[in-house]
């Protein structure tokens, strides 16, 4: 079976869903507590179990023999938390805590890293897994540092500091969009939201820009659908072949999010009618205006599967999901 934390989340479930589909039982640690889309994000799924995150280390100690592999997806993802200390708990002091499991039991390790780690790109979208790189990168908030510094505690393994799982991979994702993200509300996708503004108001927002070089609208961003990442993933848990390494999983190329609400738009029927709107102030000097990933290393890694392109993309997520009356995966 296989162990996926945070897996009644945005792209957890979307993993939960393929181990599933495959046949492979499926362990989900997550809390559901009394969000109206969590448990709806793993209704339709055969689950061997279900685990609180304060019971996990009572589970791995007695299934240690049955787990085949951990998903670390759990994270406090928002890039607007403030209270660094649980970030902290949550997002470095637990994957630390997974990879000695790993390490210990002979087990594969997959954990989502993020594009937040790269700062404002001044070093590039690289996913380079050298001290000089690392140490020369500047994320903008407390989510990006919380997943900054987990890569260099996982170099820092890698290189002797301790035992390392037999297999791992750390996923820098770039912005992902696609079903079962509605539980994150504000931190949702541009996708779902300019899906809800065309809908209801027939007009959709963008913030304007404060960086001279980019014009409203025209910020650019490394969309990246769903199911490329599940991909990925399944590639690197499953696949003896796969190296151990730090990789980026975008889709290899910025668009802006102009193209995004023009593309919603067409698919939604409608032409396209944008409005612009001040950065928020808590925005301004932590706002990524461009990032692309490379995914150089991926293809030489042997992920040679096609990403989606955003056109196709947004097709499916609206045609198939948004505005379908079933939109959980």
């Amino acid at each position: 079976m296989y162990l996926i934390t945070g897996g009644a989340g945005f792209i957890g479930s979307n993993i939960a869903e393929a181990l599933d589909a495959s046949g492979d039982d499926v362990v989900i640690v997550d809390w559901l507590r009394d969000d109206p889309f969590k448990w709806r994000n793993i209704a339709k799924r055969r689950l061997a179990d279900l685990v609180a995150p304060e019971d996990l280390p009572a589970f791995l100690d007695a299934n240690r023999s049955k787990i085949e592999g951990i998903v670390h997806m759990g994270a406090i993802s928002s890039t607007t938390e403030t209270d660094v200390d649980a970030i902290a708990r949550n997002n470095f002091r637990l994957s630390v805590d997974l990879w000695r499991f790993c390490a210990a039991a002979g087990l594969p390790l997959v954990y989502a890293s993020s594009a937040a780690t790269y700062g404002d790109g001044a070093q590039g979208f690289l996913d380079r897994f050298d001290e000089a790189y690392l140490a020369a990168l500047r994320p903008l908030n407390p989510y990006g540092w919380s997943k900054h510094v987990f890569d260099r505690f996982a170099l820092g393994s890698v290189k002797g500091r301790e035992k390392a799982p037999p297999r791992w991979a750390g996923l820098k994702f770039f912005n992902v969009y696609g079903p079962n993200e509605y539980h994150k509300g504000g931190q949702r996708s541009v996708a779902a939201q300019l899906y809800d503004q065309i809908r209801e108001q027939g007009s959709a927002r963008l913030f304007r820009s404060d960086n001279p070089d980019y014009a409203d609208g025209e910020q650019l961003r490394d969309f990246v659908w769903v199911g490329d990442c599940v991909e990925v993933v399944l590639w690197a848990l499953k696949n003896p072949q796969a190296p151990s390494n730090l990789y980026n999983v975008g889709s290899g190329l910025a668009r802006s999010f102009h193209d995004k609400a023009k593309i919603m738009f067409a698919a939604l029927g409608q032409n396209a009618n944008v409005e612009f709107i001040n950065l928020p102030e808590n925005l301004r000097g932590k706002y990524q205006y461009y990032t692309c990933a490379s995914l150089e290393k991926l293809r030489a890694a042997g992920f040679q599967r096609p990403m989606t392109t955003l056109e196709r993309g947004l097709q499916l997520y609206v045609r198939d999901y948004l505005a379908s009356d079933d939109p959980f995966r």
